[in-house]
């Protein structure tokens, strides 16, 4: 189960990321400015992505996440492709639109039905390997589309990388099994949101207040709040950084060969990102069976430690360096993701884990993947005139990376925060008080 849905949340970020890399051909093949290239990679994607996961985790959480998932996936797959055949700025924002549409119903299905595969105290560790689905579509985005784009072209690259997923969800729906939500960590008992959620009866208003008072719910936990925040500063500039990078290359280093760039781009990918993710949820399980805390200090720690690589990468005159500060920026960010999303499940009553993370992908992705690529675009545009199209992104990119390090305090104080809420959440506060009273 936790393999095939890796695989899925590989498909979900090689659909998303491709474009990224194939910006500069699409700039040069249909003559689009940054900030067009910035809504295509960030907002119109974002749009439908945003608002339809909450939609659709109200599904998952009352119908079979597996069907859900692999609908899902054929659905943003079909769409890649259909970018493919794109040949103006309006019909590719539409393509990415239903892309968006797709990948809605991913992430809070997966999350809800690994949660029932792995008791919390594995939980981190489990979603980080679910994690590694980023880095690895990431790496295979850059290598695959990277080739496929500098062989063939940019539209060829969409076809290809789309058809797959359509295979990869029938493969889903046939072998994977749904499972009782809650069992694993022995929750069988009632909470605020079960009964309209395991209602037989759709009632639209109902559905809306329970969308309304699960947002309050959680995000009147203090630590629920703080992880939605970090995560979110931290995704705003790592979104910006991914969707524009490849065009950092072509017009900073523009004599160095952009194939050599691809491949290294996807196997930093592919060994550091990957590294840092199952690292990030490995540690924290391990630290946090004695301070839960952790989830919080550990992803602070690595974020503040990528800073001066990251700046040091953009502004050095070497492609090679920059290339070289990609291998600790890469392994830092992915250790947030494992403990963050692990705090979106076991924070969350069991009848609302899939709309736990819809809510908290909401907030992330409207803000960090709608905004970022989108913002970094606008700085670029509104800075050429005086700097240049080079010395203008780098600005940019600089500017968008402030967030990063304000997402790593954010981090830290949530750490604080976690003790006494996963306390709350699980019930152990009450086992701990029975044990003291003994």
């Amino acid at each position: 189960m936790l393999i095939l849905l890796t695989i899925v949340y590989t498909f979900n970020f090689v659909d998303r990321q491709i474009i990224g890399i194939l910006l500069p051909d699409i700039k040069a093949d249909l003559g689009l400015a940054d900030w067009q290239l910035g809504i295509l990679s960030g907002f119109a994607f974002a749009l439908f992505y945003t608002f339809m996961g909450i939609p659709i985790a109200r599904l998952a959480d009352r119908f079979n996440r597996v069907t859900i998932v692999s609908v899902s996936l054929a659905i943003w797959s079909g769409f890649t492709a259909i970018c493919g055949f794109a040949n103006n700025f309006t019909q590719l924002a539409a393509a990415r639109l239903g892309v968006g549409i797709g990948e809605a119903g991913g992430s809070p299905p997966s999350h809800s039905l690994i949660s029932d595969y792995f008791p919390k105290e594995e939980r981190a560790g489990a979603l980080a390997f679910y994690a590694m689905g980023i880095p690895i579509g990431i790496s295979l985005a850059y290598l695959g589309g990277g080739w496929l784009t500098t062989h063939f072209d940019w539209r060829i690259a969409f076809v290809v990388v789309g058809l797959p997923g359509v295979i990869a969800a029938l493969l889903l729906k046939l072998t994977v099994k749904e499972q009782p939500r809650g069992a694993i960590d022995g929750e069988q008992k009632k909470d605020a949101f079960s009964e309209a959620t395991n209602s037989a009866k759709f009632d639209l208003g109902q559905e809306i207040e329970t969308i309304v008072s699960a947002a309050k719910h959680l995000f009147a936990i203090p630590s629920y709040r703080g992880v939605v925040v970090a995560t979110t500063l931290v995704s705003f500039s790592s979104y910006a950084v991914g969707a524009w990078i490849i065009t950092f290359f072509t017009r900073s280093h523009p004599d160095f060969p952009i194939k050599t760039v691809y491949e290294c781009m996807g196997l930093i990918s592919l060994f550091a990102y990957t590294t840092g993710t199952f690292l990030g949820g490995f540690i924290v399980d391990k630290l946090a069976a004695k301070d839960k805390s952790m989830y919080g200090k550990v992803p602070a720690i690595a974020l503040l430690l990528s800073a001066p690589f990251f700046l040091f990468g953009i502004w050095s005159g070497s492609p090679w360096v920059a290339l070289a500060c990609q291998i600790p920026l890469n392994i830092a960010l992915g250790f947030y993701l494992g403990p963050s999303f692990a705090l979106a499940q076991t924070l969350a009553p069991v009848s609302i884990r899939a709309l736990s993370t819809a809510i908290f992908f909401f907030v992330l992705n409207l803000i960090a993947l709608g905004l970022g690529p989108t913002v970094a675009g606008i700085i670029s545009s509104a800075l050429t005139p005086e700097f240049g199209e080079q010395l203008a992104l780098r600005h940019a990119l600089s500017i968008v990376s402030i967030s990063s390090l304000a997402g790593a305090i954010a981090y830290y104080r949530t750490g604080k925060l976690v003790p006494v809420d996963w306390a709350k959440a699980t019930g152990e506060a009450n086992a701990a008080s029975k044990e003291d009273s003994h």
